[in-house]
């Protein structure tokens, strides 16, 4: 069968190629075409266009860009009609997803699935509406979303957490810690590890006050996770002069081997949480105060991390918007960089989330549920 993925940033890029490897136990004459990733292009399939050309993020520069989206979304449509897969699968990124979506709704009769749900329990809960008339199925990676689609009257699959799988994986084949240093030139001292986001934006908002309020650590390691797509020349106007290094490609062994870490809101606070490395949740927002204050009025849930949505309860600290501030950031920093109480509480937090979000094998469930269902209404038609 043939199988159309898109995917607009790096975690849905890996989540997606680990559905296609997992499609391709299903169905050993799986066919790919997508929008995505080098990790989607390293299972095979022809790669249309790459993410990076299209991931903008913010009002501004998403209007800066305009053309160049309207563009590369006009491409997708045309090339998904012209190509007509057996199934059409959407991977997060809704904004540019459901007007996908909504288009090959309406000019073709291709099944459509979503992979990795829009997060209308957080804002922009209105979109059930195009869910409902567009979507065929929907399939979930977070618990808690099942009971809330389910409020909407529009069941949902919930096939576990890629994000678990991820980890999983990777720890089949983990590097030694002596290793790690050895290859990066590093001092066997603890490390404090840095992720500041994916895109350019979200980096030069947080990146420099966590390089901030690590500095003076000489005990600790620094170590920022450098971003998929982003030149090592772009962070260098954060690194210039201070102790720091900057990995790329090592996210999880860096994750492995850290002892502390300061992560931009995301796919990364989860992850952090699987390998149980203590975390500052931040995420700097400009005019904070502003924010802080819309943010009570339109936001849905009482956090923005995933550890503690799937909590339900404040697990890791959240620094948002005008809370995101050097001294926080060092204040909550300090409880977590030894051996103290709230980092003892905040492991066995992990351990409640591990264990809600189950075994892994999330790909596996979502590859074999997909197959069924296409071949199950291919004879229904």
């Amino acid at each position: 069968m043939r199988y159309y993925l898109i995917a607009g940033e790096a975690s849905g890029d890996l989540h997606a190629s680990n559905l296609m490897r997992a499609l391709q136990v299903e169905d050993p004459q799986a066919e790919f075409r997508f929008f995505g990733g080098d990790q989607m292009a390293a299972v095979g399939g022809a790669l249309v266009r790459h993410y990076r050309d299209l991931a903008y993020m913010g009002f501004i520069q998403v209007a800066l860009h305009a053309s160049t989206i309207l563009k590369g979304m006009k491409e997708c449509k045309a090339d998904i009609v012209q190509w007509h897969p057996d199934v059409l699968i959407l991977v997060d990124y809704p904004g540019f997803n459901l007007s996908v979506a909504k288009y090959i709704r309406r000019q073709t009769d291709i099944p459509i699935y979503y992979y990795i749900s829009p997060k209308i329990w957080a804002w922009k809960e209105w979109r059930i509406k195009a869910i409902r008339r567009d979507v065929d199925e929907l399939f979930s990676i977070l618990p808690f979303e099942v009971p809330f689609f389910a409020g909407h009257h529009y069941p949902i699959h919930y096939i576990g957490n890629p994000c678990v799988d991820a980890v999983d994986a990777y720890r089949q084949q983990a590097v030694s810690r002596e290793a790690f240093l050895q290859a990066r030139g590093l001092d066997d001292k603890p490390i404090i590890a840095l992720l500041a986001g994916s895109r350019k934006a979200e980096i030069k908002d947080n990146l420099p006050q966590m390089i901030e309020a690590v500095k003076g650590m000489d005990d600790r390691t620094i170590v920022i996770a450098g971003a998929p797509g982003i030149d090592k020349e772009f962070y260098a106007q954060f690194t210039k002069g201070q102790e720091v290094t900057i990995v790329f490609g090592e996210t999880y062994p860096l994750l492995q081997h850290a002892y502390v870490a300061l992560v931009t809101s995301g796919t990364a606070t989860l992850e952090t949480a699987l390998f149980r490395v203590p975390q500052v949740v931040c995420y700097f927002i400009r005019c904070g105060k502003v924010v802080s204050v819309l943010r009570r009025l339109f936001l849905k849930v009482p956090f923005i991390s995933l550890v503690n949505l799937i909590a339900d309860k404040e697990v890791v600290p959240e620094l948002v918007a005008d809370g995101m501030n050097v001294n926080n950031l060092r204040a909550h920093l300090y409880t977590l960089n030894a051996d103290t109480p709230e980092r003892t509480a905040m492991l066995q937090g992990y351990d409640e989330v591990i264990q809600t979000l189950g075994e892994p094998g999330a790909s596996s469930h979502a590859a074999q549920c997909m197959v069924g269902l296409i071949q199950r209404q291919s004879k229904d038609r």
